[in-house]
């Protein structure tokens, strides 16, 4: 009886795979085609003001660089404000100079954090009063951007007559510890949410965003309440576009790999600070969420590479199955980064990927119920 039930349960836990594998694989490409269908090339080069925004801290290594291709862009009605936020480094000297040098550059210096706010926000919403752009771009102090990047900001909005827009600008990985981290990020959309639901509903669930760069209409913004709105989030970035969403204005996530890039994190340990910081955050701090959401990977993503394992080993009448479901798995991520630009032989690296995540999840939750919080910036947020 014992050995039955283990067949029923067997057959059951193969065909989920299956079914799943499918799914992620199917979703892929569909996502794919729906970032490359509504993805339009940039030809508006002048009209509505766009005001860009970044926040910086201590980003003396990327200030220079940063600031240098912005001030680079073929659009002609924007302008730039930074603000320096707190820096101890070489930060807030580099921003003057540059401010001397180009008048569309304009520096402020941010005021100590209140406690009921966290840096990122707060750096925002001490910028935002100063835009006089009917756009806001908002990016950060490591992406570099091409000489198109406003101009496709503005060509997109308008063409869509989209309220915000975001998407995954170019990644840049130097060590195998970023390889096996940072495209986490692409889980979400690209083989779980259907893009084409974030344009056709107005559930506010399906909106996604990533705050490398995020382009919002300025009066958007404000009915939204601005960032107070999101003031003590880590994914600012999300809970932002849930808010657009939910108000009733509309968003759109494209791929952007084109028009600017960057390297998030410098190593294994900061990207496993940095993504893991906003996984509990993401799931509304819910430890029954960010449970099942562990066992789903657990089981459905990553167990399946453990099964192919043994059931070469023991010749299982079930290795067909797991060896489509493995197959599946890598082509779904051999379309992401494809997609993205990247190097085709990450997509080989997944199983790493999610027991990396599984990690990264149990961090996540272990640290915000413990209260010990995360450093961020050289700042404590919980």
């Amino acid at each position: 009886m014992l050995s039955y039930l283990d067949h029923i349960l067997s057959v059951y836990y193969y065909y989920i795979l299956i079914i799943a594998a499918f799914y992620f694989f199917i979703l892929s490409l569909g996502n794919h085609y729906e970032m490359r269908r509504f993805t339009k090339e940039p030809e508006i080069f002048d009209g509505l003001m766009v005001s860009v925004l970044i926040p910086m801290r201590n980003e003396e290594k990327n200030a220079q660089r940063c600031l240098a291709s912005l001030r680079n862009q073929l659009y002609k009605n924007y302008e730039i404000l930074v603000l320096n936020d707190n820096s101890t480094d070489n930060t807030a000297a580099i921003l003057e100079q540059i401010a001397i040098e180009d008048s569309r550059v304009k520096v402020f210096s941010g005021k100590p954090l209140p406690e009921d706010w966290y840096g990122k926000p707060f750096a925002l919403h001490q910028l935002s009063p100063h835009a006089k752009g009917d756009i806001l771009l908002f990016t950060d102090a490591d992406t570099v951007h091409n000489p198109s990047s406003i101009s496709w900001a503005v060509t997109n909005m308008q063409n869509l007559k989209a309220d915000m827009i975001s998407g995954y600008i170019g990644q840049v990985f130097l060590t195998f510890g970023e390889i096996i981290t940072v495209p986490l990020m692409f889980s979400l959309t690209g083989f779980i949410s259907p893009l084409f639901l974030n344009r056709l509903t107005k559930l506010h669930w399906f909106s996604s965003a990533i705050g490398q760069f995020i382009v919002i209409r300025h009066n958007v913004f404000k009915a939204i309440g601005g960032c107070e709105a999101f003031k003590k989030k880590t994914s600012e970035d999300i809970y932002m576009s849930r808010f657009v969403k939910r108000n009733g204005y509309s968003t759109r996530f494209l791929n952007i790999c084109e028009y600017a890039y960057c390297r998030m994190y410098n190593g294994y340990r900061p990207a496993i600070e940095g993504i893991g910081k906003n996984i509990f955050d993401f799931l509304g701090k819910n430890t029954l969420a960010i449970f099942l959401m562990f066992f789903a990977v657990l089981f459905i993503l990553f167990f399946p590479f453990l099964l192919l394992i043994g059931n070469l080993i023991t010749g299982s009448p079930w290795l067909l199955h797991i060896i489509i479901v493995c197959f599946l798995y890598t082509l779904t991520w051999l379309f992401i980064f494809l997609g993205q630009r990247l190097k085709w032989w990450y997509c080989f690296l997944w199983p790493l990927m999610f027991l990396n995540f599984l990690y990264m999840a149990a961090w996540s939750w272990f640290r915000s119920i413990t209260g010990k919080g995360f450093i961020w910036k050289d700042r404590k947020v919980k």
